[in-house]
């Protein structure tokens, strides 16, 4: 009788174990379950901040000014004057005498006067207004040489610092040094005031 009761008790238990999943059981068996899939919400986007637009500026172009360079004509007999915009800067006759050095304009039918590889190395202007230009070796060394060839280019750098009228002569140095001449045949030892017979009217 013990055992009756007994087994009683444990089917009582399976039945209700039985009718409790009852539902998710017979899902099962048909087929109905869906797996569960798990969303990933995405995160609150940080707010990123938008990228700051750069100041606005005036616009306005940078400040020039024109100078007159001179340069050989096309025969290497004259000087003619050639007007250039340069911007504005504080050292401007160091400027102009580096613009003479680029040469002429490419579109241009004139010669450069400066021989090739030269640099101005330092230029001083005094309150006399003497300025004292100060070149690289190249200035002598590259030199194609001749009265005439020798006449413009030192002329064309005397007559393009001398537009400026806080200079009234030029001393030509060579690496720190003055010298004699640049070519043999124009005496630069002294102070070189302008020349207006060689430039073409």
């Amino acid at each position: 009788m013990r055992w009756r009761k007994y087994l009683a008790v444990v089917m009582g238990l399976l039945l209700m174990v039985v009718m409790v999943s009852g539902c998710g059981l017979t899902d099962r068996l048909r087929g109905n379950t869906q797996p569960q899939v798990k969303v990933q919400v995405p995160p609150p986007e940080a707010s990123v901040p938008a990228p700051e637009k750069p100041e606005n500026k005036s616009g306005e172009p940078a400040k020039t000014t024109q100078v007159v360079l001179y340069f050989s004509d096309s025969t290497g007999n004259y000087l003619v004057a050639e007007k250039r915009s340069i911007p504005a800067v504080e050292g401007i006759a160091r400027a102009t005498i580096e613009e003479l050095i680029k040469g002429p304009a490419p579109d241009s039918k004139l010669l450069p006067t400066i021989p090739k590889g030269t640099v101005l190395k330092d230029i001083n202007i005094r309150p006399d207004g003497l300025a004292r230009v100060d070149f690289s070796k190249e200035l002598v060394a590259n030199h194609s040489g001749g009265s005439l060839g020798e006449s413009l280019t030192v002329y064309s750098i005397v007559n393009t610092l001398t537009q400026f009228p806080t200079i009234k002569q030029v001393q030509f140095l060579v690496d720190g040094q003055y010298v004699q001449t640049i070519a043999g045949h124009v005496d630069v030892s002294a102070a070189m005031s302008r020349n207006e017979s060689l430039i073409k009217k």
